[in-house]
């Protein structure tokens, strides 16, 4: 049971989304990636999910199945249509009683092209942000959380420092457009893990496996931040800027062996602080994404508890945030921020538990002088989880992708929002189980029903070139690799959908509910139960 120590007044209680996992209609490196790659996916996700995942060898697999072998899982599409129904969102958000929400700014949106400002794309995060200030709830905004405009990794991303400019100059629109209106910026999101998958291990784009690649893109990511923290801070310089790191609580098997010792701090240093030691001098706060301990033994590696386990496979350990934040505290002496916490359990049967004890490792930690200024809960709605897709669910609030993207907060929403009331320790009113929209008349209006772009540097600016087309810039999706029969059809049926986002690619700027009605020129779904 949680205690009932109240946390400071102005504790940031809140959840976390990212653009690409939640908005829909994005055009970017990874909406690329997913349609080339989308049939192999799901052909291979048996084999795939069994090294990686505890799901298979699960009584859960049955649920899963159907979904993690089918193409349309691994490919975002419309995702939970964020972009249109944020109001919605947020009156949730609200009715759960939190009074902060993280969230991303899409740069393929705002910047389709080199140098080319889409007006309506700046004017959607204007009245997103106004949105959130209005209801009293402080918007933390992230700007980079993996995703990024095409021509910009045509020209080789992150991998080129010389490429390095093309992202101040997107940190720069973002801090002249809404820097006024922001508290908190994050510049990155876990920089050692898209290094790690996109370089070292090859399991997300651009899938390249070399070392010498994944530290020169980890040291232009350092650059990036710096760069960024130096153009926010001279813009505004009350604005909190920081990253989020992702930090692993890692912890030695055997506590006494001298070899699992070693190893341990040697891969404490290499996951949780080579980063941070970089960039230390330029960071307000030091934002910290905890979703699991990893035990090391020897040279065997990384050798876990198999129970409990997520959805994912991970270890569940949330006691663990604590000694992450002792250890955080010491070596920066900074204000920390929980900037994602979370679990994938598409049944709901250990949030409730997760949230309890990494509240109470919170406390712990508090008591003991840890200056902790806040807790982000991943994720507020269920969301697209990269190359897993859709089968994952963490979100606090279940969203029917099937059912008119129908959103409900589950049972242990409901608990937290309950718990928040006395862990806030002032006069919130719990609205979860209830929580609907405003009515039209109290809102603010979105997408084309919005009003006309404003004055603020929202007409259309070209950075050394003549003005081009606000449309996005389109890309042929790659043919799926190898050539087995079932992927091939498989790729066959995506198509549609690339067609689709092709043809249409400010789809989701249309101010309405998107059904989730399966594309028919993907053919019939495969029989599936639906996931509880």
């Amino acid at each position: 049971m949680i205690t009932q120590q109240k946390f400071p007044k102005g504790f940031l209680w809140g959840a976390s989304t990212a653009s690409h996992q939640v908005e829909g209609g994005t055009v970017n490196q990874w909406s690329a990636w997913e349609l080339a790659h989308a049939a192999t996916l799901a052909t291979t996700a048996e084999q795939r999910l069994s090294k990686t995942t505890s799901i298979v060898k699960s009584a859960d697999w049955k649920d899963i199945k159907p979904l993690a072998t089918d193409p349309e899982n691994y490919v975002s599409a419309d995702g939970i249509d964020h972009y249109n129904r944020y109001e919605e969102d947020f009156d949730l958000l609200e009715g759960l009683n939190f009074n902060s929400f993280r969230f991303g700014i899409e740069w393929s949106r705002v910047e389709p092209e080199e140098g080319v400002w889409n007006p309506e794309a700046l004017d959607h995060y204007h009245d997103y942000i106004d949105s959130l200030l209005d209801r009293g709830i402080t918007p933390v905004l992230n700007l980079w959380h993996w995703t990024m405009p095409t021509w910009f990794t045509d020209k080789g991303g992150f991998e080129k420092k010389e490429n390095l400019p093309l992202f101040d100059a997107y940190v720069a629109k973002i801090s002249e457009e809404y820097g006024d209106k922001l508290k908190y910026v994050i510049t990155l999101n876990e920089p050692n893990v898209y290094a790690s998958f996109s370089y070292y291990s090859g399991e997300w784009p651009p899938q390249k496996k070399s070392a010498a690649t994944m530290l020169t893109v980890y040291r232009n990511l350092v650059q990036a931040h710096r760069r960024a923290y130096t153009i926010l801070k001279a813009n505004n310089p009350a604005l909190q800027v920081g990253i989020a790191a992702q930090l692993a609580n890692i912890q030695a098997k055997r506590p006494h062996n001298p070899l699992d010792g070693v190893i341990t701090k040697t891969m404490r240093y290499a996951w949780n602080w080579w980063f941070l030691n970089r960039i230390k001098k330029y960071q307000d706060f030091v934002g910290i994404n905890y979703y699991f301990t990893d035990y090391y033994k020897g040279i065997n590696g990384k050798e876990s508890p198999g129970v409990p386990l997520s959805d994912m496979g991970w270890y569940m350990e949330p006691e663990g945030l604590y000694p992450l934040l002792l250890r955080t505290w010491v070596r920066y002496r900074k204000p920390i921020i929980v900037t994602e916490n979370g679990v994938a359990d598409h049944k709901d049967q250990y949030r409730q538990w997760w949230i309890e004890e990494t509240v109470l490792a919170m406390q712990r930690a508090m008591s003991e002088g840890v200056d902790l200024r806040g807790y982000m809960h991943w994720s507020l709605l269920d969301n697209f989880e990269w190359a897993y897709g859709w089968w994952p669910k963490f979100g606090l609030i279940e969203v029917d992708r099937e059912h008119g993207m129908e959103r409900k907060p589950r049972p242990s929403a409901i608990w937290f929002a309950q718990q928040l009331r006395v862990l806030r320790g002032d006069d919130v009113v719990t609205r979860a189980a209830t929580a609907t929209q405003r009515p039209a008349a109290q809102r603010k209006p979105s997408g084309h029903d919005a009003q006309p772009p404003r004055s603020r540097q929202t007409a259309a600016t070209t950075v050394g070139r003549a003005p081009a087309s606000h449309a996005v810039r389109q890309h042929q999706a790659a043919p799926a690799a190898g050539g087995d029969r079932a992927e091939d059809a498989n790729q066959a049926r995506l198509s549609g959908i690339g067609s689709r986002l092709r043809a249409n690619p400010v789809i989701m700027t249309e101010n309405r509910p998107t059904p989730a009605v399966r594309d028919p020129r993907l053919g019939p779904p495969p029989s599936r139960r639906r996931v509880q």
